[in-house]
């Protein structure tokens, strides 16, 4: 959602209508939706808060207000159930025991150990591995698992990756690589077999920060990862390090050395047991509706935005050290709620529309697209019907006139509809035709082959921090744009022409399912688009893109994959890491449940292009 990806160098001018339209929008009224949803009463909008209820009771009571009816047959709220946070449980332990004859040692909960959230709840006994950074990185060259048996076993692993300071190492040294994230670690673990994972900070690496723990809540990663995983103290874990004559940094020094693997198993004396007790707390959230009705026919267009942002902050912030303060998501997204607001009230106020208009507010956005999945796999109209979805997602910071357009590629008059609005009225608009996939809500509707727009202002330093306020709002040159997103819902509506859906290329993104690779030239293709819904086990693919891998290995829209190359699969991030530690070439053999059957199939993974 929030980057305008590979965008092509083809500027337009937005039209607006002969300033008719323009002259029905108000500045006022638009921004004052704005501060009402980024308001400190509304504490940020976090999924099953409060103020998430305050926002959709809000924009509810703004349909009713403009007269726009919900569709036939429901309310305004479509609910849905969706996974909020974890909490610690009352039962987290962990004890290990070490060749001395002393008996078990227990850690102390927060001080010396600590579940990470996206760990599973349960209980693992075992002997100890020290498995290096925890890293499987074929285009790399690295892998701290190589010869190691963790089957059954506990693995220590340190934090972040070899060299991470050394621009000259082999991960590229000035970013950390997605190797380095949590998840990744957890993944890899659970793929090589072991019973569960510790993780130490690399202590020498970092030698003027404190041995701290990560805060229980901040982890970004899947609800549930599949494996027990806990961040240790280093004293804890020098305690049984030294029983193999090594300590956390002693392990370091000889794994940056040479930039290559030190991994060994601990004396069998020594003997770890975790105990990890997660309470998930599950909501009821809702997706917000109203229809205007076509007058000559039952198909529509869908013009959205999600209305969800991150309450106080936690493990989607950029500004962790700030948890616990309001975000108040005036861009991402107060702007794009209000906007659906304005055109709905600008077009209940037009000559009815030959097809309908339905207007749709997501929650769950901010989780993974959980609101618009779940809108598309339960549609309150057929989905047969939907002409086009517009999707708009922070548009309030427009700069320099600029305005990015996805997805014009994605249907059939797009480009000749875009071209016609061409004016001057000095908003610009870069039209990125492969943006029909992408991290915002317009991707859920792709899935299903419904031809999308995405309206964007781009990225800026306030983004998913609390500095994201409503006075930064660029009211005024926002009010332009809704005008000229309003022609073209008009357009649509009106037009005799239907577009036709096109499948584009799925760009780079290393939760596509689609492939990507870490180092230049890396990036096995798989072809799959998933469905961001997290399932008890397995990914959905919303869609297989045409000519793909997975399309010529048979695998269809709503497979369930559970396995990839003999690795089990419970969620995007375990895909996501199976994938990458393959290389273009390799044929791997893929099972998958389609409608209660299993299906497997081997695949061809190509280059990414």
């Amino acid at each position: 959602m929030r980057t305008p990806g590979r965008v092509f160098a083809l500027a337009v001018t937005l039209v607006l209508a002969g300033s008719a339209v323009a002259s029905r929008l108000d500045t006022a009224d638009y921004m004052g939706h704005v501060k009402y949803l980024a308001s400190d009463e509304l504490q940020g909008r976090g999924n099953g808060s409060p103020g998430l209820e305050k926002a959709a009771e809000y924009l509810e009571r703004q349909f009713r207000i403009y007269g726009i009816q919900t569709v036939p047959g429901h309310g305004y709220f479509q609910d849905f159930p969706i996974t909020t946070s974890a909490k610690l449980g009352a039962k987290n332990e962990l004890e290990y025991e070490l060749p001395s004859g002393k008996g078990w040692e227990a850690g102390v909960l927060n001080s010396t150990f600590v579940p990470l959230n996206l760990s599973a709840s349960g209980e693992a006994e075992a002997t100890v591995v020290f498995a290096g950074y925890g890293i499987t990185a074929p285009e790399y060259g690295y892998d701290d698992y190589a010869g190691l048996d963790v089957r059954g076993k506990v693995v220590l692993v340190l934090r972040h990756e070899p060299r991470e300071s050394d621009a000259k190492s082999k991960f590229e040294g000035k970013d950390l690589t997605v190797h380095s994230q949590f998840f990744s670690k957890a993944s890899n673990a659970k793929m090589h077999g072991a019973a569960a994972a510790l993780m130490v900070n690399d202590v020498g690496a970092h030698p003027n920060t404190a041995d701290k723990l990560e805060p229980f809540g901040e982890t970004e990663g899947p609800e549930n990862a599949g494996i027990e995983f806990a961040q240790v103290s280093a004293a804890m874990a020098d305690a049984m390090l030294e029983t193999a004559h090594s300590t956390v940094r002693q392990a370091e020094e000889a794994i940056d050395a040479q930039e290559q693997p030190h991994s060994f198993a601990l004396p069998e004396g020594v003997r770890l047991k975790l105990r990890v007790d997660l309470d998930r707390e599950v909501k009821t959230v809702h997706n917000v509706a109203a229809y205007l009705p076509g007058e000559q026919s039952n198909e529509y267009v869908i013009v959205g935005a999600h209305y969800d942002h991150l309450g106080l902050g936690g493990r989607y912030s950029l500004a962790p050290s700030q948890t616990g303060t309001i975000h108040p998501g005036a861009d991402d997204n107060a702007s794009g709620a209000a906007g659906v607001l304005e055109i709905a009230r600008l077009l209940k106020d037009s000559r009815p529309p030959r097809r309908g208009v339905l207007f749709l507010e997501f929650a769950g956005e901010e989780l993974g697209l959980l609101g618009s999945s779940y809108y598309v796999n339960h549609p309150e109209l057929p989905l047969k019907d939907a002409v086009a979805m517009i999707n708009m997602d922070m548009i309030g910071r427009i700069r320099d006139h600029k305005v990015y357009v996805g997805g014009s590629g994605t249907g059939t008059t797009f480009g000749a509809l875009l071209k016609s609005e061409e004016g001057a009225d000095g908003i610009a608009t870069d039209l990125t035709e492969r943006a029909g996939y992408g991290a915002s809500d317009h991707t859920s509707f792709t899935s299903k082959q419904i031809p999308t727009l995405f309206f964007f202002s781009g990225l800026h330093a306030d983004y998913h921090r609390p500095s994201d306020t409503w006075d930064k709002i660029n009211g005024p040159e926002t009010i332009h744009l809704l005008a000229y997103v309003s022609d073209v819902v008009d357009k649509l509506a009106a037009s005799e022409e239907r577009p036709k859906f096109v499948a584009v290329a799925v760009p780079r993104n290393p939760h596509s399912g689609s492939g990507t690779g870490g180092g230049p030239g890396y990036g096995p293709y798989f072809g799959s688009v998933p469905d961001f819904t997290e399932l008890p086990n397995g990914v959905r693919f919303a869609d297989i893109t045409p000519g793909s891998p997975a399309a010529k290995a048979g695998f269809k829209a709503g497979d369930i994959l559970t396995e990839f190359d003999g690795k089990p699969i419970q969620n995007l991030y375990d895909f996501t890491y199976a994938l990458r530690a393959k290389k273009p070439g390799d044929e791997v053999v893929v099972k998958v449940l389609r409608g209660g059957q299993t299906v497997v199939a081997r695949v061809m993974l190509t280059q990414r292009r």
